[in-house]
């Protein structure tokens, strides 16, 4: 994961869908069996806003576009089964999304504007990380690995994260 650079106090947010127990606990072992250094550090998630910097001064301003999106917003479920990687062009293995995508893109747009607005790198594709930056040969195995994984739950919320300079979050 990149960080982008913070000055002075600015602090270093991103907003996500935790992923539930008991499938939290099987994403994160898989993450470990990969080799992924993040694996222990950033909990199993859908993300809806990549990390970005803001002011400090800013921040009543975000919780309260947050707070706006999340009373416009509807509870859903979401599915997660089986495994697809976006390599070749970043070297990352995930687990899909088979219900559920359509709410997490609408979600990202409508928190991904306002004081969060940021352009992305990629288009935005809903997924769960299982393996990122690791040897060819653990991607490979953590891809097949988890090719069978399945998981039904429902998301009523997301969360507002703050990273520090470990690249840890948490709020």
């Amino acid at each position: 994961m990149t960080l982008p650079e913070r000055v002075g106090d600015q602090l270093r947010i991103g907003v996500s869908i935790p992923i539930p127990e008991p499938y939290n606990s099987r994403l994160t072992r898989a993450r470990v069996e990969a080799g992924d250094p993040h694996a222990y550090s950033v909990p199993p998630h859908v993300t809806l806003l990549p990390p970005v910097v803001v002011e400090p001064d800013q921040m009543g301003v975000v919780v309260d576009h947050l707070s706006n999106v999340a009373d416009l917003s509807r509870p859903f479920v979401m599915e997660l089964s089986g495994t697809e990687s976006f390599r070749p062009l970043s070297q990352v293995v995930f687990v899909s999304l088979r219900a559920g995508a359509q709410e997490c893109t609408a979600l990202h747009e409508a928190v991904n504007a306002g004081p969060l607005r940021q352009d992305l790198q990629f288009p935005y594709h809903p997924h769960v990380t299982i393996a990122h930056d690791v040897p060819t040969n653990d991607l490979d195995r953590a891809e097949a690995d988890m090719a069978g994984f399945d998981a039904l739950f429902a998301v009523a919320h997301f969360s507002l994260y703050e990273f520090g300079d470990d690249g840890v979050g948490g709020m």
